[in-house]
């Protein structure tokens, strides 16, 4: 545990008054990252804000809310909490982190927080590398992740990655630190509790030292992909422009950039899913590419259609017809997608989930409808505005989905919200004025 301090202290430039986003979960790695934070806030004068996600999905989660709350108070902590009402028929995992990711944002943006840290672990590590090897993936994504990643306007911490589990459950029990399992954790149902409890064990039976081979691999990996990236990066707009690569220059160039303009492409249009983008579609489009056939097409899941006509690959689109809607937003709107957005008079929810305006700032009444070509919205936090479709990339939402997503708007075409997404600069605090609420479940 001494190297997670030295981490922290030598590492990352921590300053008095600094604020830090924490996913605390009430589980036994995140409430030791908690309390280590917890004595640097009280020896450096750092502000901690504890976010913590109620899944709802098992009884004992309203309990562990409630403890992580008092232990907050208890510590002068700030307290962040969301509970999620609605899960959709995705992957569970994938739209759980997205969730979380999405809400530790909110709060990043709201507090204007330096670093977002996470209680991820060796062992964690360990089980997303064998996913992604067995499901397929890219050069970068089967390192797994890195300590340490640069965002736009924060850093994403990982202090505990070189630890593992039982490594902080005997710290826990040295400190007397209070901590939840959740039972869910014992079902083999999830991919992940599979490696968990059989591949796990066996490694760690060959080698006890597992973890520290894997971190080594996930950091020459990554060092690998970084190279790779910033050659690729340097030949990516001479070869594909607009949705069409030029065959005849991307061929000269070497196998491993070519490879990796490839899975960039995919990743720009399916938002980085790796369960969607894989080498599987990657050789598809290889095959593609050196077949003899001047004309001919490849079909990828969510109607994406990858078309060689002669000396160009244009991706795109199948021509599925998506059914516009347009609604002006009373007290209630039963949406297209299956979800509701609800006018309430009071809600203390803070996430992408609701909005709150002040109706002098806009015009009246207010519409909800799916997207259009050249849809851009001003993004509270942000400098200017940003494209739809841009927003939807980041936020990884599936192609399938982008056309059919909410978004809402006033009488004079500003879009003021993407509900479960972001806001516009329109949106007030809790502690400003405004006199509508907007609620999207």
């Amino acid at each position: 545990m001494e190297e997670v301090y030295n981490f922290i202290r030598n590492q990352i430039d921590l300053r008095p008054n600094d604020k830090i986003v924490v996913g605390v979960s009430g589980g036994p790695d995140s409430m030791a990252l908690l309390y280590i934070l917890n004595e640097f806030k009280k020896k450096m004068g750092l502000k901690l804000i504890c976010a913590h996600v109620n899944h709802n999905v098992r009884k004992e989660s309203d309990n562990e809310e409630k403890y992580v709350k008092s232990y907050c108070e208890e510590n002068n902590i700030i307290f962040e909490s969301v509970k999620i009402k609605f899960w959709g028929d995705d992957n569970f995992e994938n739209e759980a982190r997205s969730k979380r990711y999405n809400f530790f944002e909110e709060l990043i943006e709201s507090y204007n927080a330096k670093y977002l840290m996470t209680a991820h672990h060796a062992d964690d590590l360990i089980e997303t590398i064998l996913m992604r090897i067995v499901r397929g993936s890219t050069l970068k994504g089967y390192s797994g992740f890195s300590r340490i990643v640069d965002k736009n306007n924060y850093k994403i911490i990982r202090p505990l990655i070189t630890l593992t589990k039982d490594e902080i459950i005997e710290f826990n029990k040295l400190n007397n630190i209070k901590y939840f399992i959740d039972s869910s954790n014992n079902e083999d149902y999830h991919t992940r509790n599979r490696y968990r409890h059989v591949i796990l064990p066996f490694l760690k039976k060959e080698n006890p030292n597992v973890h520290k081979k894997f971190i080594k691999f996930s950091e020459t990996l990554l060092e690998n992909s970084e190279f790779i990236d910033r050659e690729a990066n340097k030949v990516f707009n001479r070869v594909f422009q607009d949705g069409v690569l030029f065959i005849d220059k991307f061929i000269e160039l070497d196998k491993v950039i070519q490879t990796k303009i490839i899975y960039s492409i995919l990743e720009k249009i399916y938002g980085d899913d790796l369960l969607i983008v894989n080498d599987a579609h990657v050789e598809l489009i290889f095959n593609l590419i050196k077949s003899n056939k001047s004309n001919s097409i490849v079909h990828l899941p969510n109607n994406v259609i990858i078309i060689k006509a002669y000396n160009e690959l244009s991706f795109s689109y199948d021509e599925e017809q998506y059914d516009e809607y347009e609604m002006e937003i009373d007290k209630v709107v039963n949406l297209p997608n299956g979800k509701i957005i609800e006018s309430v008079n009071y809600s203390n929810d803070t996430s992408n989930f609701t909005t709150r305006i002040n109706s002098k700032e806009v015009k009246l009444p207010l519409y909800v409808r799916n997207r259009r070509d050249g849809d851009k919205m001003e993004v509270k936090g942000l400098n200017g505005s940003k494209k739809l479709s841009e927003i939807f990339i980041n936020e990884k939402i599936k192609s399938v989905d982008r056309d059919s997503w909410p978004v809402v708007l006033d009488s004079e075409n500003t879009i003021i919200w993407i509900p479960g997404l972001k806001k516009s600069k329109l949106d007030r605090k809790i502690t400003e004025e405004y006199d509508i609420i907007l609620k999207y479940y």
